[in-house]
């Protein structure tokens, strides 16, 4: 079961083009294309006539055209064209879901139209930062979606998977300073490590000449969780609050069910740029993608794992804490989508 009146991403800006790109979202087949204006358009990936995939088509002035009859239907979902005949029946459409496009990201609302408010989408202002440069993926993770998030939110793992990008000494991640608390939207998590060796990641970015204090602030609500990561010379001042002068990395995670048992994993990583070093945004982007990388290794083989054997029950540990609490929130608002659902369904008609 997915939680669907809530915006995912549903591809980057950049994969929309010419030619139309079929994704499974939330176990629900969808096409994406551009209309000839630019505009995102997502649709049922499924022609009303015969159920050819519309992503067989081509995009043509009034919208997107089958591959096997020529019906066309535009960005709204309607036919509007039936090769050899004038009559085009009512009941000719497909589903249209609602998108809007922002900070280079396609978002898609699968869930009731009438709830589709883009003033909630998460806006990612580092993308567009004056002095600032990124770049970003998509994963294709074969596990459910709540793995990749619990392991967003438990950042003690860090110093034993990545220890050559990310990483630092795994004793100082298991003991980190931690806390987390809800947000209007979501939660927040803080981690600190203190007085602790800069990972080979960041000294390859930074070039750190000794030790560091370093931060993360993970921010999670559903569909997305942001990540504010970084570090200064040890004892200048980033625990009292001044970071201004460290260094940074900002990165945004966004996680869309693809089946039960997939995920898209889109993700981005931001950074100050440095012009003496041209290069940076490649090396910090490979760096950060190996780290991903070495995730997914992980995740994967601990989901199919868990499938082979989900008995007897997982034990939680204290550095839980926040991937619990994300799941609680998940299956809150997942109750009251229910709830809604249920209160509508029994809602007199007219």
């Amino acid at each position: 079961m997915f939680l669907k009146n809530c915006w995912y991403v549903a591809a980057f800006a950049d994969e929309l083009g010419e030619r139309p790109v079929a994704r499974t979202l939330l176990d629900e087949p969808v096409v994406l294309f551009r209309t000839q204006d630019g505009r995102a358009v997502a649709l049922e990936d499924r022609c009303c006539h015969r159920g050819l995939p519309l992503a067989f088509g081509e995009v043509v002035p009034e919208g997107i055209r089958c591959g096997y009859h020529g019906l066309t239907f535009n960005a709204e979902g309607r036919c509007v064209r039936i090769p050899g005949q004038d009559n085009i029946p009512a009941a000719a459409r497909v589903t249209h879901y609602p998108t809007a496009e922002f900070d280079g990201f396609v978002w898609i609302w699968l869930g009731d139209p009438q709830r589709a408010d883009v003033a909630a989408i998460l806006r990612h202002p580092w993308h567009d930062r004056e002095g600032w440069a990124h770049r970003g993926k998509r994963n294709a993770v074969q596990a459910n979606h709540g793995m990749i998030i619990d392991n967003l939110l438990d950042l003690t793992h860090v110093g034993y998977v990545h220890k050559s990008t990310i990483g630092g000494t795994p004793d100082a991640h298991s003991k980190a300073e931690m806390s987390s608390h809800r947000t209007d939207d979501g939660l927040l998590m803080v981690r600190w490590l203190r007085n602790s060796v800069p990972p080979p990641s960041y000294q390859l970015a930074q070039g750190f000449a000794g030790r560091v204090d370093r931060w993360a602030e993970m921010a999670f609500r559903p569909g997305v969780l942001t990540l504010w990561a970084g570090a200064k010379d040890v004892d200048t001042g980033a625990y009292e609050g001044h970071r201004d002068d460290g260094f940074h990395l900002r990165s945004l995670h966004a996680i869309t069910p693809e089946t039960e048992h997939t995920a898209h994993y889109f993700w981005t990583i931001a950074h100050r740029t440095r012009a003496e070093v041209p290069q940076l945004t490649d090396l910090v982007f490979d760096e950060i993608d190996r780290a991903f990388a070495e995730d997914k290794v992980v995740i994967e083989a601990q989901y199919a794992r868990l499938r082979q054997r989900p008995k007897p029950p997982l034990i939680d540990i204290r550095t839980d804490a926040p991937s619990l609490q994300a799941r609680r929130i998940l299956a809150e608002r997942l109750a009251e989508e229910r709830s809604q659902q249920a209160a509508a369904a029994e809602a007199p008609a007219g």
